[in-house]
């Protein structure tokens, strides 16, 4: 049917002003929002661009033969508050082209005019099909197509036209689609686990719900319906509340608008609305992945039957059977009982019984993830509907298969999500939903806590042959953050939860108490590793206390590890492994009967610190010692000592002129310095004025040779390991650390005054800041050491914090016997052993006090 333009109906005002009225007053409506109100904004600005169409067409003189046409998430009638239009212009041919020119002028300019921005086109339906057969989003975009006022003929024939060629076209553009998709969610990343996630073009976001909605149109596959259209419903909400909260087209839900937009959806906080986004990403991927599977699945299928029909047709080469042909498809091969694999996927067997066989699942589940292959979803459904629930405690053969499972490696990833998709991992694990998608608020965690629990057991899987319980590390690995669902302390929370799934899994009490204190224990090696004196005796008795066995020592080394690879790169490196391994040997020695005194004898000091520990104290200053280090790197494989302000040859080359090899994790930077008061801090602000970042630091005195204590050496030497890495750009000449170090110990370099200008600088041009970070914590942690008192900081990190917690300590009166310093990301984590002057440990009252100065010196904008 044609429309003629010269009929109108006057709905609205036609000029922008109406139109500006009507909109702003559908956008504050309060009873209205969520699809009713995209659908009402798409019906209102319809109306209004119909009335430009029409006058502009009387203006033009332009009777008949174009219409206007909404596309992409316009003509799906999604439009959200400050979305783009996205206009075509379609006409016929007939109109002449400055009569046409002047009818998109009538249109386009009232929609500028309003600050609206407009994706706008002016084509004939040919000329629309050419450029859809050019540019995939062109036609995507017109898979979409709604008519809005004109010839609507017009715009019938194009719908009908484009999704015949797409239909025709779909097996060569489908896989330039999935191409697409995959480059997009490598450049933006997984919703499902972004902090700050990009709602439209994140992997498990809005334009994969569109690629779906592509993949249906071509008649191809179709995606799971089940929950898909809530999820793309709860984005497109999130996405309506942020545009009116932020006022523009934002799609990145940063953290400091997450309150603002949870408390628009009613929700109960932040994380309400990152965990109700991370389901419905979740939900969007899961099926993009199986319809994913699906094309890829028919195309193969398509591709194997043409040379068949080929020869059946007389044509040369063809075939009439033969491994991996069109008539393979329907081959069975048995994997399990009750599961088989067919044409890529794990189903189930036609004599497979769910309703009797409660073992199944995960039986399948383990199957598929030990062949490497998906699981079907089909099958998947069809346990979630049909299969029998497994009594308590759990069969031998459930345990069995479960352990099976988490066994497999990285195909386990993928056989979890499928099980979760159909809510069968809460069935069998209750516990499961408190933590599923959580999100984790600590930028060193890349996963939520769930897939964070999957990946660590993914990692324990190859650390299992470390272990003479591997059952146990693979269970614990799974649970060890079970406690995050809950309120408190998770390790304790998740130690009883811990106890009551391995009863229901059917471990025997025994085992249930060493998975126990795995959960409860889980962070213990690497807090007191890097947090704490391993050469004081009571760390290493209060550890093997806590442990209370070999075994479980053993199962928590591998634990400790699985748990940190899994965390993300800030969590774990070489040099944390091995603090942890020398923790675990002093353990392993007091487990087996030796006593921990055996320890506390000083740490037994290198050749080559000794030989900076002479020099220092031959030449009265500092003498500094680097050492690239890389994953790869053993230490000692790579330095070089600076004497006197000269590098040897050795160092010459270090570390900014390896260009070969693993990149380096940071610099190990070594200082022997004659013992002064003000040493550490000191140190610490030359490495800040040098853009140095601190990961990891240790300070200990060194005893000199006894030689040159008969020979009159009146001062002990200090000795500083630092782990450092450049903030940005090349690490600084080592001279030139050892020259500012000097002036800085004899007071001629300022560097208080120095950091003071360089934050006065940095103010004038301030960085873009999320959420702010919580105020510095500073505590005394009581029993942790019986030589010295243990003042515990954690503060966000930040050019010279190192330098102002030792300049506060020093003006408290104590001396730091040791201080171990830790960052993981943003977070630093640092450790001092303190005294008072007679070298005694703080009197409790004494220790809150210098707690609570050094908390208020790092509270305050100064240094003072």
């Amino acid at each position: 049917m044609t429309e003629s333009l010269e009929t109108t109906t006057d709905t609205t005002d036609s000029g922008p002003g109406g139109y500006a009225a009507a909109r702003l007053r559908l956008l504050q409506e309060g009873s209205r929002s969520g699809p009713a109100r995209r659908s009402a904004l798409a019906e209102l600005t319809d109306q209004w661009l119909a009335a430009l169409l029409t006058g502009g067409a009387q203006t033009a003189g332009i009777g008949r033969g174009v219409a206007l046409v909404a596309v992409g998430g316009y003509g799906r009638g999604e439009l959200s508050p400050r979305s783009d239009l996205d206009v075509l212009l379609l006409h016929d041919g007939s109109a002449d082209r400055s009569a046409l020119a002047a009818l998109a002028d009538h249109v386009w300019y009232p929609v500028w005019d309003m600050g609206l921005a407009l994706d706008h086109s002016v084509r004939t339906p040919d000329e629309a099909r050419a450029t859809a057969a050019e540019d995939l989003k062109v036609q995507l975009g017109l898979l979409d197509a709604r008519h809005i006022a004109g010839d609507q003929a017009l715009t019938a024939d194009l719908r009908t036209t484009v999704l015949a060629d797409w239909r025709a076209q779909a097996p060569r553009r489908l896989p330039e689609l999935h191409a697409l998709c995959q480059e997009r969610a490598e450049r933006h990343g997984e919703l499902q686990f972004l902090l700050e996630p990009d709602l439209k073009e994140t992997r498990g976001g809005l334009r994969d719900a569109t690629a779906l909605r592509a993949i249906a149109a071509s008649w191809l596959a179709d995606a799971p319906r089940e929950g898909l259209d809530d999820a793309r419903r709860r984005l497109l909400d999130a996405r309506d509340t942020l545009h009116l909260s932020t006022g523009r087209a934002a799609d990145r839900l940063t953290l400091q608008e997450q309150d603002q937009v949870a408390a628009a959806l009613g929700l109960l906080d932040a994380d309400a609305l990152l965990r109700q986004i991370y389901e419905s990403a979740r939900i969007i991927s899961y099926a993009s992945d199986v319809t994913w599977r699906e094309v890829e699945r028919v195309l193969r299928a398509r591709s194997a039957a043409r040379p068949r029909l080929r020869g059946l047709l007389g044509g040369r080469g063809g075939r009439s059977g033969g491994r991996g042909g069109a008539a393979d498809a329907g081959e069975r091969s048995p994997l399990a009982e009750g599961v088989v694999e067919q044409d890529g996927e794990v189903v189930l067997a036609r004599t497979a019984r769910p309703d009797r066989d409660p073992v199944l699942t995960l039986r399948a589940a383990a199957a598929a993830a030990q062949a490497g292959l998906p699981l079907s979803p089909h099958a998947v459904r069809r346990l979630s509907t049909a299969a029998r629930p497994l009594p308590v405690p759990w069969p031998p053969e459930a345990r069995e298969q479960l352990i099976t499972l988490l066994g497999a490696g990285e195909s386990t990833v993928g056989v979890w999500e499928a099980l979760e998709a159909e809510g069968l991992i809460t069935r069998l694990l209750p516990d499961w939903e408190r933590v599923r998608c959580r999100p984790q608020r600590n930028a060193v965690h890349r996963w939520t806590v769930d897939r964070h629990l999957v990946e660590t057991a993914v990692r324990a899987s190859a650390l299992s042959r470390r272990v003479g319980r591997p059952d146990l590390l693979l269970v614990a690995a799974l649970l060890h953050d079970i406690g995050k669902g809950w309120p408190g302390d998770h390790s304790v929370a998740g130690e009883t939860i811990a106890r009551d799934v391995a009863a229901r899994i059917g471990f025997d009490r025994a085992d249930v108490a060493v998975l126990a204190t795995l959960v409860r224990h889980h962070l213990l090696l690497v807090e007191t590793a890097t947090r704490r004196d391993l050469d004081d005796p009571a760390t290493v008795r209060s550890v093997a206390e806590a442990v209370g066995g070999a075994t479980t020592l053993e199962l928590l080394h591998a634990l400790t590890e699985a748990d940190a690879l899994a965390t993300g790169p800030a969590a774990w490196s070489a040099w944390r492994g091995s603090l942890v391994a020398d923790l675990v040997k002093r353990v392993a020695a007091v487990l087996a009967g030796e006593p921990a005194d055996d320890w506390s004898t000083p740490q037994q000091t290198t050749a080559e610190q000794e030989r900076l520990a002479i020099e220092a104290w031959r030449t009265g200053g500092p003498v500094l010692a680097l050492h690239a280090r890389s994953e790869a790197l053993a230490p000692g494989e790579a330095g070089g000592l600076l004497t006197g302000g000269l590098l040897t040859a050795a160092a010459e080359g270090t570390p900014e002129d390896e260009a070969t090899g693993p990149e380096p994790i940071g610099v190990e930077l070594l200082i022997a310095v004659p013992d002064q008061p003000g040493v550490l801090h000191t140190a610490a602000g030359v490495l800040a004025l040098h853009r140095l970042t601190v990961r990891a630091a240790d300070l200990r005195a060194l005893e000199l040779p006894s030689e040159l204590d008969a020979a009159g050496a009146a001062a002990g030497v200090l000795l500083l390991s630092w782990r450092v890495a450049a903030e940005y750009g090349s690490l600084p000449q080592a001279a030139r650390l050892r020259n500012d170090l000097l002036r800085a110990l004899d007071g001629s370099l300022d560097i208080v005054a120095r950091l003071a200008e360089r934050e006065a600088a940095y103010r004038k041009y301030p960085r873009r800041r999320g959420a702010h970070a919580p105020p510095p914590r500073v505590t005394v942690a009581p029993g942790s050491s019986q030589l010295a008192t243990v003042i515990e900081v954690r503060a966000q990190d930040a050019p010279g914090l190192l330098h102002r917690i030792g300049r506060a300590l020093e003006h408290t009166g104590v001396a730091v016997r040791s201080a171990h310093v830790s960052t993981l990301g943003a977070n630093a984590v640092d450790a001092f052993y303190v005294t008072d002057n007679s070298g005694a440990p703080l009197k409790p009252m004494r220790a809150a006090e210098v707690a609570q100065k050094v908390e208020r010196a790092l509270t305050s904008p100064s240094d003072a």
